[in-house]
């Protein structure tokens, strides 16, 4: 076992390992944070949103180190997968469980005695039987990183008991460092995780909440089945996940999806451990792209190619929002999240949250807490604000739109609801036949709820309508050209915007409020809205491979990938994700040099798969005529075929610098593009540290942008970018501000 030097964690040696277990050759400026804080035997609480690469944070220091990682993680089919992956790029991982055989959990007992392994999964219930903890208290463990630590906290959206035992950790393993990770975490959420843990001067890294690759969309739910179709439809490129309240409704919709020939599953806790297990596998395994699920399904999937969620009904808490409209677009490429609402959603949770205290005996205060939780869900959703500013917001964070029209990818900013002509008339028939049905009565009103009133409104003689005489009233048939679902959607509206009241209840039911009878009089107007027609999923983020591919070779290559995945029994994404083939099918790399390229290709992974993939791409090529190794790409990253490669082409750059010649002339004559060529001429700046940049920064723009940062005291890009109003490039800045304070700097 190596003893830690500092220079252990220097950035030549993170993109060292990063290139070669990992393949790409940096990490972002945050997840760069949480690994010196742990390299440094510091605490810290890592707030990241999924796909935000918080995995990362954990598994890259024990590679520095040289020390053992102990992950806690809530979910056996999780921790196999995360194991896998690790595995299959020839990182010394392992996890515990009670479904091991006994020579399994030797080899892992022998593999921490030896020192050879990085990683440990566990789960918190594993961890504290019998003598355990004290066994790894002396194996050399010298960090412990808590995933999904939210569970920890009453106040977030997944409270686990079991969780709470961490804590003792503290006591039984003193020496230890604690990282504390989680993708959902409001401030007093974040507070409640530190204060458990008892993290010791933590280092706090809060990534940004906003998914800026998902489109939000909250669609009032008018035809549940024939809506998911169409999302579904609109993805079938990809997976797709559809969340439903209860088991009950997972199987109806799934029954209704496959009687429209789409190929779908339901999954709940209901069903036998087999079938949960079978689902499972056929859509990791890309043998199945539509679940239809209860919220536990997704906690142990890391399918990184999922390009839609939906709620089917409206889910119980902004957290649960976020975490589960987080399986989408992992990857980092475009996704779409689809929420249908329906105001008896919030009545329905309601409900579930209050017969769950009295079966669990919860305490009062988390009880009206959970309330809280949902009450906040509905403004968000009812609201009329841009989604990504408002769930950015949520989270305590502040929300720049990347253009004066919104974030272009939300119901909201994308404009997709209308008003519905006539809403002021059509609103004072619905608040009249409440009116009618209930006696005509204010004082002691008969009390129906939104499906009769509905019914009677659109001229229905049912036997329950003609029972009561309701066929005779003034409103009955007044709004018979309208659908049923439909009419039950603008009831919806009118209690959301409190013109009418619904009692709370087993049936709850409908009532006139003071504002109804505005309406009703003619001294207040009404807006009723209508979705227009989904235009698909707005294509406003950059993904990581961004630029054209061949969709036809991309198809085979994800055969390739599935072909793979069965073989080495490990779920299709392992391979290689979306953004990588997509990459292949841009770069077409046809030897293995040029495959080593390709952003996401490591050195186990090129040496494993590489044969199969350039063979592919290579006859895929001839058949259609088609150039490969387009190694020089416009927007491509440098060749990273091996760090001496890259050590190669940063010598010729400055060899360049040293002339005086322009990024855009060493652009031209590596083949390379010119953002690509800034960051050389920074890192050159850096070691170099030329007394005089006017070569490639005019005195004018150079005195512009040193004025600005030290106007704002800022030493990141943004700020600056953001006061020169964007007239001044990022590069520019980075190599100036790079030239003044003697080192590169970051954009965040």
């Amino acid at each position: 076992m190596q003893d830690f030097k500092p220079n252990d964690a220097s950035p030549e040696r993170i993109r060292e390992i990063l290139l070669k277990y990992w393949g790409f050759e940096a990490v972002r400026p945050l997840q760069n944070q949480a690994v010196l804080a742990t390299v440094a035997g510091r605490d810290s609480l890592v707030v990241m949103p999924t796909g935000g690469g918080k995995s990362l944070c954990y598994q890259l220091p024990p590679l520095l180190t040289g020390r053992t990682t102990l992950v806690i993680s809530p979910l056996i089919a999780l921790m196999k997968d995360q194991v896998d992956a690790l595995r299959l790029i020839g990182y010394p991982a392992a996890a515990l469980n009670s479904s091991q055989t006994p020579d399994e959990v030797r080899g892992i007992w022998d593999a921490l005695r030896e020192g050879s392994l990085r990683l440990l999964f566990i789960s918190p219930e594993r961890l504290f039987q019998g003598s355990l903890v004290e066994l790894l208290g002396e194996m050399g463990i010298t960090h412990v990183a808590v995933d999904e630590a939210h569970c920890i906290s009453q106040w977030g959206h997944d409270f686990r008991p079991e969780y709470r035992r961490l804590s003792e950790l503290r006591v039984r393993m003193p020496g230890v460092s604690f990282q504390a990770l989680t993708a959902t975490a409001t401030p007093r959420v974040r507070e409640d995780i530190a204060q458990q843990l008892r993290l010791r001067d933590p280092v706090t890294i809060v990534g940004t909440f906003d998914r800026p690759n998902l489109t939000y969309r909250v669609h009032q739910r008018t035809d549940l089945v024939e809506q998911v179709v169409g999302a579904t439809q609109r993805h079938k490129e990809g997976a797709t996940i559809v969340y439903c309240i209860s088991r009950k409704d997972t199987e109806n919709l799934a029954d209704e999806l496959r009687r429209r020939k789409i190929k779908a599953a339901a999954y709940h806790a209901g069903l036998g451990a087999g079938v949960r297990q079978r689902v499972q596998e056929h859509f990791k395994q890309e043998r199945l792209d539509v679940v239809v699920a209860t919220v536990a399904f997704g906690m142990g999937i890391d399918r990184s190619n999922v390009r839609c969620v939906v709620h089917a009904a409206m889910p119980k808490s902004v957290e649960a929002y976020q975490q589960e409209t987080g399986r989408a677009g992992r990857d980092g490429l475009p996704a779409e999240c689809l929420l249908l609402y329906s105001a008896a959603d919030a009545m329905k949770w309601s409900r579930i949250i209050e017969l769950s205290a009295r079966e669990h005996e919860t305490e009062p205060a988390q009880v009206t807490h959970q309330l809280q939780m949902l009450e906040e869900l509905r403004r968000l959703v009812t609201g009329s604000r841009c989604r990504h500013r408002a769930l950015s917001e949520y989270f305590g964070q502040e929300y720049v739109a990347p253009s004066t029209e919104g974030c272009g990818a939300c119901d909201v900013c994308l404009r997709e609801s209308r008003e519905v002509a006539d809403s002021t008339v059509i609103a004072q028939k619905i608040l009249s036949c409440v009116f009618r049905v209930s006696g005509g009565d204010p004082e002691r009103p008969l009390s129906f709820g939104a499906k009769h009133i509905a019914t009677v409104l659109r001229g229905r003689a049912t036997a329950d309508v003609m029972r009561r005489g309701h066929h005779e009233l003034s409103t009955f048939g007044l709004l018979a050209d309208i659908p049923m679902d439909t009419l039950g959607n603008y009831i919806d509206q009118l209690v959301d915007t409190g013109l009418l009241g619904r009692e709370h209840g087993q049936y709850p039911t409908l009532y006139l409020t003071s504002s109804s009878w505005e309406v009703l009089r003619g001294k207040r107007s009404v807006e009723l809205r209508t979705t227009r027609a989904e235009t698909g999923v707005a294509p406003r983020a950059e993904s990581e491979a961004a630029g054209p591919f061949d969709a036809g070779l991309f198809e085979r290559l994800r055969e390739v990938r599935r072909e793979l995945a069965g073989r080495f029994e490990v779920p299709a994404y392992i391979i290689f994700g979306d953004a990588a083939l997509q990459e292949m099918a841009r770069v077409r790399p046809v030897n293995l040099e040029a495959f080593r390229t390709v952003k996401g290709v490591g050195e186990r992974k090129a040496a494993d798969f590489g044969d199969r993939f350039t063979a592919e791409i290579a006859e895929y090529c001839r058949t259609n005529g088609l150039s490969t190794n387009n190694s020089s790409v416009p927007g491509r990253r440098a060749s990273k075929a091996s760090a001496a490669g890259r050590g190669s082409l940063r010598a010729r750059s400055f060899e360049m610098f040293d002339q005086g010649r322009s990024v855009e002339d060493v652009a031209s004559q590596m083949g390379l593009s010119p953002a690509t060529i800034a960051g050389h001429l920074a890192r050159y700046i850096e070691e170099r540290k030329p007394a005089d940049i006017s070569a490639w920064i005019d005195p004018a723009t150079y005195e512009l942008i040193t004025s600005a940062a030290r106007k704002l005291n800022a030493d990141r890009l943004k700020p600056v970018f953001d006061h020169l109003a964007g007239l001044v490039p990022y590069d520019k800045i980075r190599i100036t501000l790079t030239h003044v304070m003697g080192s590169r700097v970051g954009e965040d």
